[in-house]
């Protein structure tokens, strides 16, 4: 978890170092407050104008693309995160598997935090939630 005044580059390591889809970001009482996906992260680095015309990604010199993640520097999560996501999707600690997938989807968001009576217990990652629901496959 981070908090929307994390640098965004130590949410980015975080999100690296574990492998996660996403995280979650928590307001100053621990309340979830937004999901930050990695994919959010890694559209910020790259140039708008590349993600206008993705052949341009091909005339970037390896010099530019090894700086790519220097755009994060000086920023805060609050600055990666899109004003769509700022809006925690949350499940209460009884919902059944899916309430939890069609909050999920309606949010499009890799992971959901799990509420009860206003206290964080937990999040579940749509590859655990996966997880759930292909064992009785």
């Amino acid at each position: 978890m981070v908090r929307m005044d994390t640098d965004a580059v130590d949410a980015a390591r975080l999100l690296a170092d574990h492998r996660l889809p996403g995280i979650l970001v928590i307001n100053s009482d621990g309340s979830p407050e937004a999901v930050l996906p990695a994919s959010q992260v890694v559209r910020f680095i790259v140039p708008q104008y590349v993600q206008d015309d993705p052949s341009l990604a091909g005339v970037l010199s390896e010099k530019m693309c090894d700086r790519v993640a220097d755009k994060l520097r000086g920023k805060k999560v609050r600055d990666v995160l899109p004003e769509r996501l700022a809006k925690v999707p949350a499940a209460k600690a009884d919902d059944t598997v899916i309430e939890v997938a069609a909050a999920m989807a309606r949010y499009r968001s890799p992971l959901i935090a799990v509420v009860k009576d206003s206290e964080l217990l937990g999040v579940i990652t749509a590859s655990r939630l996966l997880e759930a629901v292909l064992q009785s496959v």
